[in-house]
């Protein structure tokens, strides 16, 4: 779904702050950035290879996106879709928000003017990143469930 107010904000950032390069994923919406690259969609390896060379990640509260910037330890900024604002069909990304307010390595926002103020302040004084998230599985777990498919075995 289209996320014009969050685009438009970080392209006027990028219009404030012309020594900084900005990339934006723009998706289907209808404003067109005017002083920061885009595309509206990037898949895959470079979709990573982007995210790893980034600074600060600003998105969305969705949690693909939390869940890889966590995995490359990399400082996010993130704000939720509103429905009501047509963003979104649920208010679930204020939900996630409420979830990891708090949590190391990332800030969630709610308004535009607080995106782009702590998008100059991250990038000055970044927050502290790593320790949070593996992208392998414990051996616990994978205990857990391998008896659960082969026996039907419950974890407890």
């Amino acid at each position: 779904m289209p996320f014009d107010r969050m685009v438009r904000a970080v392209d006027e950032w990028a219009g404030e702050n012309p020594n900084e390069e900005v990339f934006i994923q723009i998706g289907g919406g209808d404003y067109l950035p005017r002083h920061a690259d885009f595309d509206r969609m990037v898949e895959g390896a470079d979709y990573r290879a982007r995210l790893q060379a980034s600074d600060l990640f600003v998105a969305h509260v969705g949690m693909g996106s939390i869940l890889q910037a966590l995995e490359l330890e990399k400082q996010m900024l993130l704000l939720p879709r509103i429905a009501a604002k047509g963003e979104h069909t649920t208010e679930h990304q204020r939900d996630t928000a409420k979830r990891f307010a708090g949590r190391r390595g990332l800030m969630i926002v709610e308004h535009t003017d607080a995106l782009k103020e702590k998008m100059t302040h991250l990038l000055r004084e970044p927050l502290q990143t790593g320790g949070v998230f593996s992208s392998k599985a414990s051996p616990e777990l994978v205990r857990a469930v391998a008896g659960f498919l082969q026996d039907g075995r419950d974890p407890d």
